[in-house]
């Protein structure tokens, strides 16, 4: 039989090429033309078919949309689609995505927070390599710059579009109406940070007699880290977790002269009461708190929230209150740098959906960063979520309720700093909050290695870090010399940090 339907096969093929010498002069280029075309367009979505599309999303405060929400009807219209939404508490997120990732269980659409998960996964075949199609779509390689693209994926390669943040949506700000009422000027130095800091602490800034305001304020990090000063990081030198040096990345926790220069400062701020006492039990926000309870002087706060909570906070305590933005303050050698959000959060699309539900999936990330698109998941719907006579906008009870803007706090964004602002915003607020960022840029503090994770810093690196901060934590607070830090590097190198330092330097040779 096999060599019967080979003596078959043969005649099929010496048939066919003699059916096509016998076609009129064209007649075989004209049928050669159209039969890859037609195989091609097989693999071409022309939009005519519906497909389900699910899409996995983080919820914070208030949780997702039901099924029948006007955005979703919106979006299935639009995209002739049928959205399938996964809402899952952040805390439960990472959680959610390991279950799924043990069963190979994955949406079409999510969000990949955990750099080592995205390095590891990417490798494995999980993610669809965007790049091929990327062009295709005018807004996506509109809205996100290249460099962002490219980001933490391998040369020539994109596995997952970058989940854009503000590069500076904490700045550093102070108190106006302190300085004017103590007589002070605008620090500019770290020394006259210091100053400033010492006068709010001695000289009863917010008039209520009591010894209880503070001229700064940061935190510790449960797996390590010093935060809420990288405007004072940056000012003594150190690097925002990775530096380059003649082509290498070199780490912040070998910098020995840069952490005692800096540590010593803390340090005599935590002496004199400058720096709160409470630095090493505070979470994240308690700095920005801490301000907004009329008891800290200087802390880095968000423009977008600035002006509809920290002020409005403040001024039930103070009516006078006043903050305004403080540029990061010079530091002994004239660096300059702010707190610099390196957003490592990626989108990506499962490898294993065909192909027209591939250019389905781009088409809907791709309209969603479009003008119109990102209009109606930034703003809500015309008619139900605001109204607009003639220029004017104006909005309505719906968006409170319907919460229509939630995919593009959550989700998906563009690369738009005023990402709480909405088209019925008073001009005058929105340019007050863009002229924050705006003031910021010339001080970014980029992080060159950001995203890159080796197999030694994911088994030790926490630990390490923890270590490391404790070593500095110790020195600020009086309870070893600033020249133990010398010993807190070796450790930390010794410990497993040279070892890191190398798998990220193989890394980052191979994203050139």
């Amino acid at each position: 039989m096999r060599k019967m339907l080979t003596l078959s096969m043969s005649m099929i093929v010496i048939a066919a090429g003699l059916a096509g010498c016998s076609t009129s002069n064209g007649t075989v280029g004209k049928e050669e033309s159209v039969q890859p075309t037609a195989k091609q367009n097989a693999n071409v979505d022309d939009g005519s078919e519906k497909m389900d599309i699910t899409m996995l999303v983080s919820t914070a405060a208030g949780g997702g949309w039901p099924e029948n929400h006007p955005i979703i009807k919106k979006l299935n219209e639009k995209l002739n689609i049928n959205l399938k939404f996964q809402w899952v508490p952040g805390d439960n997120y990472e959680e959610k995505i390991n279950v799924m990732a043990a069963s190979n269980a994955f949406p079409d659409i999510f969000q990949i927070w955990n750099a080592t998960s995205y390095n590891k996964w990417q490798e494995k075949g999980v993610f669809l390599d965007l790049k091929p199609q990327l062009s295709q779509y005018p807004n996506l390689t509109k809205e996100i710059p290249e460099h962002d693209l490219q980001m933490m994926n391998p040369k020539d390669h994109i596995y997952g579009l970058p989940m854009y943040a503000p590069s500076f949506r904490s700045n550093l700000s102070i108190r106006k109406d302190w300085l004017d009422k103590l007589n002070l000027k605008m620090p500019t130095t770290v020394d006259e940070f210091y100053d400033v800091g010492k006068a709010f602490v001695d000289r009863d800034p917010n008039g209520n007699g009591k010894k209880d305001t503070i001229g700064f304020s940061m935190t510790v990090g449960v797996n390590g880290g010093l935060g809420n000063i990288d405007y004072l990081k940056g000012a003594f030198g150190l690097a925002n977790n990775w530096k380059t040096v003649d082509g290498k990345l070199v780490p912040m926790q070998s910098q020995a002269k840069e952490w005692k220069d800096l540590a010593g400062f803390l340090r005599k701020a935590y002496a004199e009461g400058v720096l709160d006492k409470d630095f090493a039990v505070n979470k994240e926000r308690d700095p920005w708190n801490k301000l907004e309870a009329n008891t800290n002087g200087m802390a880095e706060v968000n423009p977008n929230e600035l002006y509809t909570i920290s002020l409005p906070s403040v001024q039930k305590l103070d009516p006078k209150a006043d903050i305004v933005q403080l540029a990061p303050p010079k530091g002994p050698t004239g660096l300059q740098f702010a707190n610099t959000v390196i957003s490592t959060t990626k989108i990506v699309v499962n490898a294993k959906v065909d192909v027209k539900k591939q250019q389905r999936i781009l088409k809907l990330l791709d309209y969603m960063l479009s003008d119109e698109g990102y209009t109606l998941i930034k703003n809500g719907i015309e008619g139900v979520d605001y109204k607009k006579e003639g220029d004017k906008f104006t909005v309505l009870p719906a968006f409170t309720t319907n919460r229509p803007q939630i995919l593009s706090t959550w989700f998906i964004r563009r690369y738009d700093p005023g990402i709480q602002i909405r088209l019925w915003d008073d001009k005058a607020y929105a340019d007050k909050v863009l002229t924050w960022f705006k003031n910021t840029e010339p001080y970014r503090y980029d992080n060159p290695g950001a995203g890159l994770v080796s197999e030694t810093q994911t088994k030790v690196g926490s630990e390490l870090e923890k270590k490391f901060t404790n070593a500095i934590v110790k020195v600020i607070v009086g309870q070893e010399p600033v020249e133990s830090i010398d010993k807190a590097v070796e450790q930390w190198k010794s410990g497993g940090g040279d070892q890191i330092t190398k798998e990220i330097n193989d890394i980052y040779a191979k994203m050139k």
